[in-house]
């Protein structure tokens, strides 16, 4: 049976509260190994800053930056600096299949994947600060469960971040075509990383020749197309061999490899130990 990234969802249709006061700053010692999301958070950081991997790309996130984590973002908590305060809302991925949420954000969710961190200005996190904490006391007294309210709580944020990003779209740096070309690589490369390793596969999806493909990411990366690749493979064999108890064969088979020796060669090229050294690191 196929088996990747270790999934975490919400147990219920709808979680909020403060990192730091509702729940120790340690709570994010969940995601101190990749781990892909089911379900989808919005995050408002209010004091203290954290340093986290999200898709792969590494950010210093601070105060008033807000986080879009959509279902299926990969994410890794590195840790953090000062008395640490994130406000948080999430949705379990039950609830949001019902509410058709990806239909909702269809036009900006690829922005979202490319952007998943925003920096408001001062008057905006002000008001985001007051909806969070409107929110919190509302689950607290529980006058947030009823599911109609609810899907009006996803809507205010989904047209929100929807607002939020139109305004970034219309001030931030526009995509040269080689850069778009190599963020609609990584999305493949998330999506297929475990049956499709070879770069012809993806020059064809984007109907380019494997030579454009290669010289373009390199370019833009500065690393070969097959590394970026490797490294989506051997982040989830990471997360894996941590946070499983899955044997070395089982994850090998996972990842689609042809034997446990293939992928213990493979593993060791990019990690620099084996997987057993590195699961007992």
């Amino acid at each position: 049976m196929e088996r990747r990234l270790p999934d975490l969802d919400i147990p219920e249709n709808f979680v909020t509260g403060l990192v730091g006061e509702d729940f120790p700053e340690s709570v994010l010692g969940l995601y101190r190994y990749p781990c892909r999301l089911k379900a989808g958070i919005f995050a408002f950081c209010v004091e203290g800053t954290m340093d986290a991997t999200i898709n792969l790309n590494r950010y210093r996130i601070g105060k008033n930056a807000f986080i879009t984590l959509s279902p299926g973002s990969v994410i890794q908590f590195h840790g953090s600096e000062g008395r640490l305060r994130v406000y948080f809302v999430g949705f379990s991925s039950e609830f949001m299949v019902n509410v058709s949420l990806i239909r909702s954000v269809s036009d900006f969710f690829p922005m979202v994947i490319e952007e998943p961190v925003l920096s408001l200005s001062e008057p905006v996190a002000d008001l985001y600060t007051d909806y969070y904490r409107l929110l919190r006391k509302s689950f607290l007294l529980q006058h947030t469960r009823n599911p109609e309210l609810l899907k009006c709580v996803l809507n205010s944020f989904v047209l929100g971040i929807s607002e939020m990003y139109r305004e970034y779209e219309g001030s931030g740096k526009t995509l040269t075509r080689g850069e778009e070309l190599c963020k609609k690589f990584v999305q493949l490369a998330m999506k297929h990383y475990v049956s499709e390793r070879n770069i012809t596969f993806y020059a064809e999806k984007l109907r380019i020749t494997p030579q454009h493909l290669s010289a373009t990411v390199k370019k833009v990366t500065r690393k070969n197309a097959t590394e970026i690749i490797a490294r989506i493979v051997v982040m989830d064999a990471k997360a894996q061999l941590k946070s499983t108890d899955l044997t070395i064969q089982e994850i090998s088979y996972s990842l689609n490899f042809p034997n446990v020796s293939f992928f213990g060669k493979y593993f060791k090229r990019h990690v620099g130990m084996s997987p057993n050294e590195y699961r007992k690191s």
